[in-house]
Order: C-alpha cells, then structure tokens, then sequence
C-alpha cells in the first residue's frame, strides 16, 4: 500500500494543465454501450477508477483499449455478457452508469449494488424508479439489481429529484436510456451539473435527440439506433478547484490552463471573497494570494451552487483562516470523516450535525493521518504542504481515483510530496 511523506511549508508557484473529468469520462464512457462500432474518448484521464470502467466494459464484451495519446477507444459492438459483476462494481459507485445503456440496447441488464467512496448513503432507489417509468421491470436477485425491457423501453415523463436535490448518476443512467426508447421523454428535476450537459453533447453527437441540456428540465426524442463517436471530454472543474485552493493555502501562484472557470462560479466567487486573487483568460486562470484569508461561510448544494466534491479542501484552507467560518454539507451530510484527520494537524474544527465550525489557527503542524475517501485525501494533501513538518498520509489509493499521479504534477510547481509502498 503507498503512502504519501510531505513536507512543508511549501509555496507552489507555475503552470498546471488541468486534465480531463473524471465525473464526466465515466458516464460517457458507459454511453459508449449504445453503439454497435469503436468509439474513441479523447483527453481522459489515467485514473484507477478509469481503469476500473474499462475492466467493467470489458467483462460485458466490449474490446477496449488505450491508445498513445491516452485516448480510449471502445469497440461496443458485441455485448454479450450484460452482468456488472460485484466484484467490480463494488469498487466504484458509478459503475451504475451501465445499468441505464444495458438495458436500453441488450433489453436486460444485471449490475451488482455499487460500491465507492464512504460519505455517507447514497442510494439508487430514484434510478430505478426513473427505469421502471420507462417500461423496465425490476427486481433483485443476489444483491444484484435485474432490469429487464423485452419490448424495449418506452418514453414517460419522469420526476428525478430527491432528498438532497438531484441525481447526478440517476439523470446520467436514465437520459442514456430514454436516448433509444419509443417516443418522447420529459425528465424533470434533472441534474445541471457541467458532467451531465457533457454527456448530453456526447449522446446527441451519436445521434440522439435530446434538448434543454443545462437546464433542469430535459426532452429526448427516442431513436432506433446511435452511432459511434470520437469525443473529447470536458475539463475536471474539481481538480481545478483543488488546485486553486492549493495556490491559495501555500500562499503561491498558480496559472491553470484547460480550466474552464464558467464551471465554476461558485469557487471563484468563494475564493475572491476570502481575499484570493482569481484573475481568467482564455484558457483558464491565474490564483493567487498571501496572508490569511478571511473567514467565510460555505453551503454546498447541487450546481450551480458550492460543489460538495471542494467542501473538504476549503475547510482545509479556512482551518488557516483569520477568524471563524461554518461550513454546511447539504449534499451528503455525512461527508465529514476528514475533519477528525485535520484536527491531528493542530486545526479547530468542531462537528455539528450536519455542519462544522472552522476556527482558524496561526500553523498546522505535521502528523500522520489517513484517508478516508477521494476528495478527503485531497484535502490532507492540500493541509500537509502548508503545515510545518514531514506529514505522512496513508491509503493514498483514494487519491489515485481521482487526481492523475498528483505528485508527479504538484512536485514541479513548488510540493515535496513522496510516494513510498510500505
């Protein structure tokens, strides 16, 4: 198992690529199930969850491989085993994204419960609602969920949301779906999220017909067939996030190219209240800042708001600042484990339900902690190049299902980050 040793404080200064997303390569990824022929996705990232989803369409038949450029190329011609077996499928909860392809063009699909990150539930009852709207018949079996469409499906109006807002995977699984059922879809309370209108460009350059992409509410005129694609995955808004929190918590300057700041509002606009200086250009942005920053109140919601995936990463940067702030998870209220983690750094953060009080404190100070999930990992990450001292971070496999050898990217900019198998 690999462990991180960083040391601190360090002071990033350069220029960082932002890659691929992750949360939009996935779904497109699975979408590439809908088409009988080699689609080719460009610009994705080399991720263990990646490698996970090749694997996965890889038992259902598909031939897959990486070209040299790091592009993917998926031929979905033959599908001839439409199972996502457990052991896969525990692995990663967006696994589930197959569920929806599957059915819509083989008429059955048996996909284990998923697995991923521990933040709390995060149940599938509203994909399989939207999919039994549509004509699937639904059971479970073996802790498998079956989904079986004969006839194929038929278009309906479906309501997606849910307790905590909408459904990103459920509006990915049942938009991929309704692309090949009879008639028209109306899906109401859809996710907004960039990911979401990535995948409906990708589905609709397949030949899909699908309208108000962006919006809450989207329309798919059902066709007969889709046809393979090459298509280029937008840039990961989270890992842009990441890295400019990174500038902002070593007191650095970052310039972040292939960023699309228009995904990220809610950010730039957290960041320049706090005092950081966030200046865009055509390919990006310029982060940067020195002293404390200012002490904010953050919420997170479905987008366009506060990203849930940034609320472990700005408490790791509010842990440094100049007064108290309170941040409130409204997404997954139990998506806290990292907070227990950054108090051994000498932060002073106090958990209330579903919010934490961040008092800021002069220095964090090195200790060893562990990682608990993806964007978690990312946080300590960010603490331990500006704490004092050598911080040791364990289970830095949850890092690596999301950030592309983030030392091998950090180290040139200013971080003294070593990865070590122990």
């Amino acid at each position: 198992m690999d462990v991180f040793r960083i040391e601190g404080p360090v002071q990033l200064k350069g220029q960082i690529r932002i890659n691929g997303s992750k949360n939009a390569a996935l779904p497109i990824m699975a979408a590439t199930l809908l088409a009988a022929g080699p689609s080719t996705i460009q610009d994705v990232p080399d991720l263990s969850d990646i490698s996970i989803c090749k694997l996965l369409l890889k038992e259902l038949g598909c031939h897959v491989e990486t070209l040299s450029d790091g592009s993917i190329r998926i031929d979905a011609t033959t599908i001839d085993n439409p199972v996502g077996e457990y052991d896969i499928v525990r692995k990663m909860r967006a696994s589930i994204c197959i569920l929806g392809p599957l059915v819509a063009r083989c008429g059955r699909a048996e996909v284990s419960m998923p697995g991923g990150c521990a933040i709390g539930d995060r149940p599938i009852n509203i994909h399989l609602r939207g999919l039994m709207e549509l004509g699937a018949k639904i059971h479970l079996e073996n802790g498998n969920v079956v989904a079986e469409a004969p006839q194929g499906l038929k278009g309906a109006e479906i309501f997606l949301g849910g307790a905590y807002g909408s459904t990103v995977l459920g509006t990915a699984n049942i938009l991929m779906a309704a692309t090949l059922a009879q008639g028209h879809t109306m899906i109401e309370s859809a996710a907004c999220e960039p990911e979401i209108a990535d995948l409906a460009n990708c589905l609709n350059a397949m030949g899909a017909k699908i309208s108000g992409i962006g919006s809450p509410r989207l329309e798919v005129e059902g066709v007969k067939e889709l046809q393979p694609v090459t298509y280029r995955i937008i840039p990961d808004r989270i890992e842009a996030g990441t890295f400019m929190v990174g500038a902002a918590i070593t007191q650095g300057c970052l310039d972040l190219t292939n960023c699309l700041t228009k995904d990220l509002m809610a950010v730039v606009d957290t960041l320049r209240r706090i005092g950081v200086t966030v200046d865009t250009h055509q390919d990006g942005c310029t982060v940067a800042f020195s002293g404390r920053v200012k002490p904010a109140d953050i919420t997170t919601h479905p987008y366009p708001g506060f990203p849930t995936d940034l609320q472990a990463q700005f408490m790791a940067l509010l842990a440094l600042a100049d007064g108290n702030s309170i941040i409130i998870e409204k997404v997954f209220p139990d998506r806290f484990m990292h907070v227990a983690e950054m108090n051994r750094m000498a932060a002073n953060l106090r958990k209330e339900g579903p919010a934490v009080v961040v008092a800021g404190v002069d220095r964090l100070i090195a200790a060893p902690v562990m990682a608990s999930d993806l964007r978690a990992s990312a946080a300590l990450v960010l603490a331990a190049l500006a704490a004092e001292g050598t911080t040791t971070i364990n289970r830095v496999y949850h890092i690596d299902r999301g950030y592309e050898r983030i030392e091998e990217r950090l180290n040139p900019v200013g971080a003294k980050i070593v990865r070590e198998s122990v």
